[in-house]
């Protein structure tokens, strides 16, 4: 997920024989990315920031991460992830296959964010953070961000709530 500087969603009322005003963002707005999970048991968060852009190599220091993170539970994990291909890598393929007593990828259906569960934290952070908030640095966005993953790092109801199936 990417968190942009110069830009939230906004809600206005604008009356219906108007058009929709268009608002233009700043054009050397900056982002910033975040790997995530949520483990489904007790609502425990867990993210990596990603500084350069996101690939193979960056996934695989964050599923190296996700693993060591969990080595205590020695219970299976199931990482529920869409189709991009650095999630296919062959980069990280033998260690995949070696973790695949432990750790299993599941891989969702093209165009299909609405069942994958973190979509649903990464809007809840925008709503709860980013909404309707100006931020003249990056900093105060990775500020703003991080204090609330901060929160949810040792247990979240809300976030358990948010990511259960169903």
């Amino acid at each position: 997920m990417h968190f942009q500087q110069y830009g939230s969603h906004c809600r206005m009322w604008v009356p219906p024989e108007n058009r929709d005003p268009v608002l233009l963002h700043h054009p050397t707005r900056r982002s910033v990315g975040y790997f995530g999970a949520v483990r489904l048991r007790d609502g425990r968060f867990l993210y990596r920031r990603e500084t350069e852009r996101f690939g193979a190599q960056t996934f695989f220091d964050f599923l190296r991460q996700f693993s060591r993170a969990n080595r205590a539970t020695r219970r299976r994990m199931v990482l529920i992830l869409d189709n991009a291909s650095y999630h296919h890598a062959r980069l990280h393929r033998p260690w995949r296959e070696t973790h695949a007593k432990r750790i299993s990828l599941e891989f969702l259906p093209a165009y299909s964010p609405e069942l994958n569960p973190i979509e649903r934290v990464w809007k809840f952070t925008r709503r709860r953070c980013l909404h309707n908030h100006y931020f003249p640095q990056l900093e105060r966005v990775i500020e703003t961000v991080e204090w609330e993953f901060a929160a949810w790092a040792r247990h979240s109801e809300s976030l358990r709530r948010l990511c259960a199936i169903i």
